[in-house]
């Protein structure tokens, strides 16, 4: 079976999320269609780990041809493989060079919280996360490719109607979809500060 066929959405309208590294692993799994089973990418960086789960939402094509990327924020491990039934709270933004060259691309990364998950239950949307924690989560993001030839740069966050839009647009395509404008946001913390004023 191909973790990638698998629908975007479960019946009750839950993003499905397979897990490709789960939280503390020191190295970069990635599903292999080919083979059926998850093979190393590359090992990260001394001292870093996944801070959560990551893998990608099955049935989906981000700009860059994969699978949308996901990060699933929650205080357990699951293992490689698994399917987590997940709700959208917001999306990073993110662009990096194209794989040989030719400009730039969008390679945004999906937050997102299990379902069944109480104590996320008070999280709804992106800025119910501390600024904090979204800082070090985008930290983590750059520095994790910063010896690969990606060269990213977040460009600031969405919340959980831009990420819900991401997954509508990838989803039930086998073609990248359009990348969305460069339009670049305030982090939210800092914009709702502006707003405050």
């Amino acid at each position: 079976m191909d973790l990638r066929r698998l629908p975007a959405r479960d019946g009750d309208g839950s993003i499905n999320v397979v897990v490709e590294s789960p939280r503390g692993a020191t190295v970069k799994l990635k599903y292999e269609p080919s083979l059926g089973a998850m093979t190393v990418a590359r090992a990260l960086p001394l001292g870093l780990a996944y801070p959560y789960d990551w893998g990608f939402v099955p049935g989906t094509c981000a700009a860059d041809g994969d699978p949308l990327d996901a990060l699933i924020v929650w205080d357990a491990a699951s293992f490689p493989g698994t399917v987590v039934r997940c709700r959208a709270v917001g999306v990073v933004l993110l662009e990096q060079d194209r794989k040989g060259g030719g400009g730039r691309i969008r390679n945004d990364r999906l937050i997102l919280l299990p379902v069944k998950y109480d104590r996320g239950a008070p999280v709804h949307d992106l800025c119910d996360l501390p600024e904090r924690l979204r800082d070090e989560i985008a930290q983590f993001l750059l520095v994790t490719v910063v010896f690969g030839k990606k060269n990213p740069r977040v460009l600031g966050w969405g919340g959980a109607s831009e990420a819900e839009a991401l997954v509508e647009r990838s989803c039930d395509s086998s073609e990248p979809q359009p990348e969305p404008e460069p339009v670049v946001r305030a982090p939210v913390a800092r914009a709702r500060r502006a707003r405050a004023r």
